[in-house]
């Protein structure tokens, strides 16, 4: 259950939206559920009630005591909503929870009978609204110090009452201060009303996030802030030293821009937490390759080999500084991909690094290595600059968004070990559209090589499948020949070997890397390591036998015509359309 106070002054205002048709006509058959005294009038159920005596009632000791001194904001309303997948609770069930918070919370202690006057409204399934005026009978205020930390546990203990979905992970200091910072009621309904995807803060979060992954010095960032048309502002103290930033987006009228520190964005985007960053270091890009148009490629595989030395990081349940290191540095990682990847997959990217931000660890220093190596790699795929997503690039895109799925699973596992499930929750989440984006550059060369695979001349299949029940266990090699894509890692493992390369040793070297029990498809993952480690060029469209006869007869077909005819028959006929190689050109014969 989640459940956060709203202070106000007009009780009728209250009413008036608890009992009326909600802003879309949401809210159905609204009445009261519980009250102070069990008597309140109920003007959804009872047709002589009327909300101006509802009112009243409440407001009585409010009344009693303004006129001895002011109280601004005496209304205390409190939502308290059940989770999508649990079950619909009865009017007494709900009835019971409203008294057991309002007594945690201080607004009608146990057994106090002049606690404050209030009332618990339904008008959903899965929710309730608690209204309370703070004045009690003996005309003191409420003591509701501390009241969110009491209702939280108080909901812990509901919910496994209840047998609930248990939120009792996200109810810890470490938990709040990982987690970004959500949007207010009132940004939500402006981003609606705009028609805008995410509200200013997310969109704010997430271009600072941006400017941020692989920048080497305050400078680049700055810069980087600049071209995406955020503004900066700088706080300083009396000796000039740098104390804070905070950004706006423009507005684009008189309104002026909003401001977010960035502490009001998330914890790792203060000014203290972002020059760390910059005091710990960034190692700058090494390209293997002097060629400018392969180097989208070659820093893509470069980073898939960094990011799966990092997988053993999690083995240790209790080394929470390495793993928010690689957390914090995947995240770079994800931001930098997402910059630099065409619009097929750059969405779904961009969506997976929103949710790997719900799995930091927070109240933890970083390990200086890991955290450097990550933020290097997210700086040498920015260096390496967007790819197009096809041929070379499109395989290097499949390569290193494997190793990041599985860099997500990893993650899942580590926190579901330390019982923090929403972590968990957000990492699968993650993976989920790093699989998306995976799958849609994977599609079409895993296509090339089964069409191959399948192919082969049987003796080469034979080989290829007694150098896999060498390299791996039985039930793992048994698994593999099972899948889909076997065909083609064995077309790849048929091109390595006629590369020069020992289809057994790669197979022994790839599936030693770790993580590939925690593969959707271990065969695919095998199949872009072993052609990342081999450097095979990216996957033509394979022709079948028939194919290459077909086309054989074309050709003799039209020897020993004129000219003129051949250039008839060529070029007037419509032909069947081929599907290109993906940036190869024609695809091989």
């Amino acid at each position: 259950m989640i459940s956060k106070p709203v202070r106000g002054g007009n009780t009728m205002g209250a009413l008036i939206y608890l009992f009326g048709p909600g802003e879309e006509h949401e809210h159905t058959d609204p009445h009261i559920v519980a009250s102070w005294d069990g008597f309140a009038p109920d003007p959804g159920r009872d047709p002589a009630a009327t909300l101006g005596q509802l009112r009243d009632a409440l407001d009585l000791h409010v009344v009693r005591y303004r006129a001895k001194r002011k109280f601004a904001k005496h209304v205390y309303h409190r939502p308290v909503r059940a989770a999508p997948t649990d079950r619909i609770l009865t009017d007494e069930e709900w009835g019971d929870i409203a008294r057991r918070v309002v007594a945690a919370a201080g607004i009608a202690p146990d057994g106090d009978e002049d606690g404050c006057r209030w009332v618990a409204v339904r008008h959903a399934d899965d929710h309730i609204h608690i209204l309370a005026t703070m004045i009690r009978a003996d005309l003191t205020q409420a003591d509701i110090w501390e009241d969110q930390y009491k209702v939280e546990a108080e909901l812990t203990r509901i919910e496994r009452q209840y047998g609930l979905k248990d939120l009792s992970d996200t109810r810890t200091r470490a938990y709040r201060d990982a987690i970004p910072k959500r949007a207010t009621g009132a940004e939500l309904r402006k981003a609606q009303r705009l028609g805008r995807e995410g509200t200013d803060r997310d969109r704010l979060r997430t271009a600072v996030r941006q400017a941020l992954a692989g920048a080497a010095d305050e400078e680049e960032f700055t810069a980087r802030l600049a071209a995406q048309g955020v503004l900066l502002g700088v706080r300083r103290a009396p000796s000039g030293d740098v104390t804070g930033y905070k950004f706006a987006l423009p507005t684009g009228d008189d309104s002026g821009p909003i401001w977010f520190s960035g502490s009001k964005l998330a914890s790792d985007l203060t000014q203290p937490k972002i020059q760390a960053r910059f005091t710990a270091g960034i190692d700058q890009p090494s390209h293997p390759t002097p060629e400018r148009s392969t180097r989208p490629a070659a820093g893509r595989h470069h980073a898939s080999t960094t990011v799966e030395r990092v997988y053993p990081v999690f083995d240790d349940e209790q080394d929470t500084a390495r793993a928010e290191a690689v957390i914090r540095g995947g995240l770079e990682v994800l931001d930098t991909l997402a910059a630099t990847s065409p619009p097929l997959s750059r969405k779904e990217i961009h969506q997976a690094a929103r949710a790997l931000e719900y799995t930091r660890i927070t109240h933890t220093r970083a390990a200086d290595a890991e955290l450097r190596a990550m933020r290097s790699i997210a700086r040498e795929l920015l260096h390496a600059g967007p790819t197009s997503g096809r041929g070379e690039d499109g395989t290097a895109a499949a390569t290193i968004l494997t190793s990041l799925v599985l860099l997500a699973i990893v993650i899942a596992k580590w926190h579901a070990a330390q019982g923090h499930q929403r972590q968990a929750e957000a990492a699968h989440a993650a993976a989920a559209h790093l699989r998306a984006a995976y799958a849609r550059h994977a599609a079409k060369p895993l296509a090339h090589l089964t069409l191959e695979g399948r192919h082969l001349p049987a003796v080469v299949q034979d080989r290829q499948e007694a150098a896999l029940r060498r390299a791996l266990p039985a039930d793992q090699a048994t698994r593999l020949l099972a899948e889909d894509t076997w065909a083609a890692l064995a077309a790849t493992l048929a091109q390595a070997e006629a590369a020069g390369h020992d289809p057994h040793a790669l197979l022994a070297q790839a599936a030693g890397r770790r993580e590939l029990a925690s593969a959707d498809s271990p065969a695919a993952v095998l199949t872009w390591r072993i052609r990342r480690d081999t450097r095979l060029p990216a996957p033509a469209r394979a022709t079948t036998p028939e194919e290459r006869r077909t086309n054989a007869a074309l050709s003799r077909s039209t020897t020993g015509r004129p000219a003129t005819a051949a250039v008839t028959a060529t070029t007037q006929p419509p032909r069947p359309p081929v599907p290109p190689a993906l940036g190869e050109g024609r695809p091989r014969r």
